[in-house]
């Protein structure tokens, strides 16, 4: 995943909602989905766009599964998707344009009037939340376990691995969160997620502790030879992981940022949001 893009969803009951360091785990509020921090139920009046020529998203092509070129040569991935469920969602398939862009250029071109809405993942930082709006957060990206099968699966918990060695990234926001919330897990810094992934693989370490995302890939993957799986539910924590993925709007498009809740809060109660999940992330997060 690259730098400034949300690193480091899930439908698992045993998901923790943690907003802080030291936070007990709790349930998600009810009526909230494990994809996202909103309540489907609420209601956000959709506004007049008529005065709206187009409605243009702007992404990247470099991000799989969000963003990427399929075999055919179109832009493809979830945050196309995602764009198009929006535009069927506000009557405006018809003014609906999604534009690849280098994810450095996306700031500079919303801010030009070059398009109206980013969806790439850029993280929601201090700086860019006083400079532009953004949508409700439509994805929340977790910290996981994953463990040799003979140890994982979803009934298990951090405490069944006692003593083991528990294989963390150096540095990263994860090993940080591991030490916060597992304080009595042996954890052991690998300087990358290869050798990392390759340890537990070999058993060197009991499991591992990283971003969900990746790991979901990875379990998927011929060099994970469906050695491992999840243990446990996954961790949220705003605090060391960030809030999610949301869409970002010129300060100058209040209209078009209510418009974007209105659409995500009605993708989530239809069902169309988490069918968009599935099919990016059938492994789950």
């Amino acid at each position: 995943m690259k730098p400034g893009v949300v690193s480091r969803c899930f439908l698992l009951l045993a998901a923790l909602a943690v907003g802080a360091p030291n936070s007990a785990p709790a349930a998600p509020p009810a009526g909230q989905g494990m994809l996202y921090p909103f309540d489907p139920r609420e209601k956000v009046a959709k506004p007049d766009l008529r005065a709206i020529p187009r409605l243009r998203f702007l992404t990247t092509v470099d991000f799989p599964p969000f963003n990427f070129i399929d075999q055919s040569g179109k832009l493809s991935g979830f945050h196309v998707d995602l764009a198009r469920e929006i535009c069927a969602a506000l009557d405006m398939m018809e003014r609906c344009q999604i534009e690849a862009a280098p994810y450095a250029e996306l700031v500079t071109r919303l801010d030009k009037g070059e398009g109206e809405v980013a969806v790439a993942g850029a993280r929601i930082t201090p700086d860019l939340r006083d400079s532009h709006e953004f949508s409700r957060v439509y994805l929340r990206l977790p910290a996981r376990f994953a463990a040799r099968r003979a140890d994982a699966g979803p009934q298990r918990a951090p405490a069944d691995l006692g003593d083991r060695p528990v294989g963390v990234l150096k540095g990263s926001a994860h090993e940080a969160m591991a030490k916060a919330f597992f304080p009595t897990l042996s954890l052991v810094g690998f300087a990358d997620r290869p050798t990392m992934l390759a340890a537990l693989r070999k058993g060197e370490v009991k499991a591992v502790f990283g971003d969900a995302l990746q790991l979901s890939f990875w379990l998927d993957s011929k060099d994970a030879d469906n050695c491992c799986d999840f243990l446990g539910g996954p961790y949220y924590s705003s605090h060391f992981l960030g809030e999610g993925m949301a869409a970002m709007t010129a300060p100058a498009n209040p209209v078009v940022a209510q418009a974007l809740d209105h659409a995500l809060i009605a993708i989530a109660r239809n069902g169309r949001l988490a069918d968009l999940y599935l099919r990016y992330f059938p492994k789950g997060l």
